[in-house]
């Protein structure tokens, strides 16, 4: 068995390193994410192309670089290693031979939020945590509601009240306190804020906690494996958050200090919706950070993220790429997951939808090139959203 070279958290803002042995949400410094760093050359020793060909099909292949040190705290639904489809007659018809599609769908609870919370969760257990709390519009609640059923802590969730009923009832079956709140995420994330100050309860917010990240950047890792060791020239992300997309950029500097692949990276393109699109808008401006989105609405409720405590990773990570970052209608969102599903068999979320959007304006536009090779990440299955098709 391998096991975590973890070796402290650092403030992603300003670099100040904490002890990562301690239950924790954002750096006592800056009021921002706190990232985990690994002892990379002692994990280089086990963590090479030939060990990762032996490993169990899961994201805990990786342990030298996740942050669970004793293997008898991971809890393991089946979660990583998800297809990485060559979507031929998709590429075809618009004209980008070499477009895959990550299906994050075929994860427990049908997203890639099973990844971030699988670990941290795990870790929350690890440290002491016996009950959790999150924010949620949806995948993120369904899914730590799962592993928090599996590892016996209780789980809180609250949601916005209009979340559509299938998550809300996942969460119910899986044993989860579900509270709606009048509002928006950022509305959901003080109320858990309130109950965790008043009931001690761990919150697991997106990136206001180290570890979700790290579940995410595997995904990062997958890629490399599943290409050869060799990037994509341009990876779309769908984000809300972000944490993936930060997970990702963090899992590429450590797989090129252990030497596993060189310094070139994918453009990174961050894609949200017009109706909610606060790192869109302040990437054009040029800006660090992302100011609250007013009044916003989407119908791809992994994108109705009207603030994001991670902005500034995320903007540094679509900037250092060559990437961008821009915004598609809830129409063209619909009508690519229908052109996605019609020409690859995948019944995307339609935050995959709205990749495959930004892919075809990208081309349109000549910011891809017709033989590049492109990414695009369906975060979730399109059975959640079956009222959309209604």
């Amino acid at each position: 068995m391998n096991y975590s070279t973890l070796t402290h958290l650092e403030c992603g803002m300003c670099g100040a390193r904490y002890d990562a042995d301690q239950l924790i949400n954002l750096s006592p410094c800056c009021a921002r994410p706190l990232l985990p760093r690994y002892d990379l050359a002692l994990a280089a020793r086990t963590f090479t192309r030939e060990a990762l060909r032996g490993r169990a099909p899961s994201l805990w292949r990786y342990a030298e670089l996740l942050p669970v040190r004793d293997p008898a705290n991971v809890i393991d639904l089946g979660e990583g290693w998800t297809p990485l489809l060559h979507a031929k007659r998709l590429g075809a018809q618009i004209g980008c031979a070499n477009t895959f599609i990550k299906d994050e769908s075929l994860n427990p609870t049908g997203s890639f939020k099973a990844r971030g919370q699988a670990v941290a969760v795990s870790r929350a257990r690890e440290l002491g945590a016996t009950a959790v709390a999150v924010p949620s519009a949806g995948n993120a609640a369904g899914a730590m509601a799962a592993y928090a059923a599996a590892a016996g802590l209780e789980a809180h969730v609250f949601m916005p009240a209009d979340v559509p009923h299938s998550f809300r009832a996942e969460c119910a079956a899986l044993g989860a306190h579900v509270t709606l709140v009048d509002g928006l995420i950022n509305d959901c994330a003080a109320k858990v804020r309130e109950g965790a100050a008043a009931h001690g309860w761990f919150d697991l917010s997106t990136l206001r906690e180290p570890y979700r990240v790290e579940g995410k950047k595997t995904m990062g890792f997958e890629l490399a494996e599943q290409f050869g060791w060799r990037l994509p020239d341009v990876i779309i992300y769908p984000t809300g958050g972000g944490t993936g997309l930060v997970g990702m950029w963090k899992a590429f500097d450590e797989l090129e200090a252990m030497e596993l692949i060189g310094p070139e990276r994918p453009r990174m393109v961050s894609v949200q919706a017009e109706g909610c699109a606060p790192i869109v808008r302040a990437f054009e401006a040029g800006e660090e950070h992302a100011p609250l989105w007013q009044g916003a609405t989407t119908v791809a409720d992994g994108l109705r993220v009207p603030v994001a405590v991670g902005d500034f990773l995320i903007l540094r990570a679509v900037r250092a790429s060559g990437g961008t970052a821009l915004a598609v209608s809830d129409a063209a969102m619909l009508a690519h997951t229908n052109l996605m599903g019609a020409t690859t068999g995948v019944f995307g979320a339609p935050e995959g939808g709205a990749c495959l959007a930004a892919q075809v304006r990208l081309l349109e536009q000549g910011w891809i090139a017709p033989d590049e090779t492109v990414v695009l990440f369906n975060t979730g299955t399109g059975l959640k959203y079956a009222h959309l098709w209604a």
